[in-house]
């Protein structure tokens, strides 16, 4: 794997260290050239540094919280006291269970050496070993508009546009295929879904949470045998079967949340009618090419989107999902496709003709014809619409026949 500088808050020259740790804390920020550990008194300074930034862990500033650990959001200044602060995010795994020190190593080792716009930072890391187990934090780039899955599924949050869900999934995929295809030694995520994909202050996505990432195949191997972990829903039934992890493994978590980003629904809802709780269920009752499709899509959106490109989006995620691994397509394919789509749609906004409102009598979006421009059906069913409002002023024509006259079939 090539191996490439940090580029970290330059508040010291304090080194990666060796991950076995002993009764000592070790911290990282920028260059990683110095590999000498720190004197006890530099220890406790740095510790300090780290409790001044969260408030002493302060649960005001906890701003999320997983099966591993919780997260504060804090500030730390230069050590020169030069320049504003940064903000940062610092997670504090549990003391207990060695599951959490594991997943605590697997992010120092993968963050510590990948680089890439769609990958969240690694600033800073420390374990320290008390008298209660060992306290293992992870300092990031804060990210200030959360998760992908925050603006999806929480109603206190905006919703997002059907572009911005585009460029999100778009930047998410070529981060994958970053970690899959561009680098010395192959990273499987293992653990790919709409709350891992962190936004920041523009909304660009980035991976976070690298605690289940494993190394790929090497030479002369098709997988990786390990045990079956990841988050139910979102796992390729292929790895759930057999224990068998490939990058493809990655791609079927991709064309979930595909599909998340189309419906807005979560992989699992046990909140819905039995028909509609699993999403891959679901949207089967909706083809792709049929005049449903557009059943399947998020309320939120408001009609709001391309339904050309919905379908290709859809078509995408089918291909992602297929049963056999390896027919689904390699992360770098997915990159261009959802260019090519991008692509398509930014044309279609540029025509004077075309805008975002979904018509669901074509692929195409309808900006505002005026009235002589309209198709027949739809010229008709203003026409009706009209004609029910006079008839409240007017005896010739009964609201009823009126009624009746507007459900029939326009030719």
């Amino acid at each position: 794997m090539t191996r490439k500088p940090l580029q970290g808050i330059p508040l010291s020259a304090f080194a990666i260290t060796p991950l076995g740790f002993d009764c000592s804390l070790f911290i990282f920020f920028g260059s990683p050239q110095h590999l000498t550990s720190p004197c006890c008194e530099e220890l406790n300074e740095r510790l300090e540094i780290i409790l001044e930034a969260t408030n002493g862990f302060s649960r005001l500033l906890k701003i999320g919280e997983g099966g591993f650990g919780s997260v504060y959001k804090g500030s730390i200044s230069p050590a020169d006291g030069n320049g504003d602060p940064i903000v940062v995010a610092i997670k504090m795994l549990n003391r207990n269970g060695f599951q959490g020190h594991k997943q605590w190593v697997a992010e120092v080792h993968f963050l510590g050496v990948v680089e890439h716009p769609n990958l969240v930072k690694l600033i800073g890391y420390c374990a320290i070993d008390g008298e209660r187990g060992i306290q293992r934090l992870l300092v990031y780039e804060f990210m200030p508009n959360k998760s992908l899955e925050d603006h999806l599924f929480n109603m206190a949050f905006p919703a997002l546009s059907w572009e911005r869900r585009v460029q999100i999934v778009l930047g998410a995929a070529q981060g994958l295929a970053y970690l899959h295809e561009e680098i010395e030694v192959q990273v499987i995520y293992r653990d790919f879904k709409a709350s891992n994909v962190l936004l920041d202050e523009n909304f660009k996505p980035k991976l976070s949470d690298f605690g289940l990432a494993r190394e790929g195949p090497t030479a002369g191997h098709s997988h990786v045998s390990t045990a079956v972990v990841g988050t139910y829903g979102y796992a390729a039934p292929d790895y759930i079967q057999t224990g068998h992890l490939t990058t493809k493994s990655d791609v079927w978590s991709f064309g979930v949340v595909l599909y998340e980003i189309l419906t807005g629904r979560r992989s699992l809802e046990r909140n819905r009618p039995k028909t509609e709780q699993k999403l891959l269920e679901w949207v089967k009752q909706f083809p792709t090419d049929s005049r449903k499709f557009s059943m399947i899509m998020d309320p939120r959106l408001e009609n709001r989107y391309s339904l050309s490109g919905a379908r290709k989006i859809a078509k995408l995620a089918e291909r992602c999902l297929v049963k056999n691994a390896k027919d689904r397509p390699m992360m770098s394919q997915v990159v261009e496709s959802l260019k090519q789509i991008i692509q398509v749609f930014d044309e279609e906004s540029l025509s004077p003709e075309k805008g975002l409102e979904c018509n669901e009598d074509d692929d195409s979006v309808n900006l505002g014809k005026k009235p002589e421009e309209l198709e027949p059906a739809e010229s008709s069913k203003r026409r009706m619409a009209h004609l029910v409002k006079l008839s409240a002023h007017v005896g010739g024509i009964s609201t009823r026949k009126l009624t009746v006259l507007q459900r029939a079939k326009v030719p």
